[in-house]
């Protein structure tokens, strides 16, 4: 794929994560282990067909390109990440840091993104301290409170918890969030370079 939203060069897929679905949910066994699903909806674009291509487990890359679409409109963001594959990145459930910061993953979302002003723990396999709370395989986790105990609100991909649990793609917000309370199910695209 070309210069769609995430720069020049070609991207490859691996996975697209319907925000309404738990397929993905951050509990499921698809982030750990190296079985596709749905193969046949990894050719057809940016869609709402769910899908985990081998490239998850197979494809070295240096950049992440991340999209959701809510209604018509998708928002891309990347990150510069150095990694043999997504499956070696997460399948572990070790927690991994990027330095994106909230500004940017809230592109993700638009102008209807809303994230709690602390805590801003972002990356992969991020979980807050308290793991009834929101949890992402990639993303953000904010708090009103000023620790990462108990964090109300989230941007990411693969996510759980606290306070819907039932959005594995999407904005969550509670408590205090800086652009009011949210509740957003994206669909949500994974690409590779």
């Amino acid at each position: 794929m070309g210069n769609f939203g995430c720069g020049d060069g070609g991207w490859t897929l691996a996975m697209k994560i319907a925000g309404d679905k738990k397929t993905f949910h951050y509990d499921s066994p698809f982030w750990s282990d190296r079985k596709g699903y749905n193969l046949a909806g990894g050719t057809s674009g940016f869609d709402f067909q769910e899908t985990k291509l081998p490239t998850y487990w197979e494809t070295p890359f240096s950049k992440i390109c991340l999209g959701m679409k809510i209604d018509h409109q998708i928002n891309f963001i990347v990150i510069n990440k150095r990694a043999n594959s997504l499956y070696s990145l997460i399948a572990d459930g070790e927690y991994r840091t990027t330095l994106l910061g909230r500004h940017t993953w809230k592109k993700l979302i638009g102008s209807q993104a809303s994230l709690q002003d602390n805590c801003n723990k972002e990356g992969f396999n991020a979980v807050c301290t308290s793991s009834d709370y929101a949890k992402a395989r990639i993303g953000i986790l904010s708090n009103n409170e000023n620790e990462c105990g108990s964090c109300d609100s989230r941007i990411g991909f693969g996510t759980g918890g606290y306070p819907d649990d039932s959005n594995t793609c999407g904005n969550e917000a509670l408590h205090l969030p800086d652009n009011g309370d949210k509740h957003i199910k994206a669909m949500g695209y994974i690409l590779v370079q």
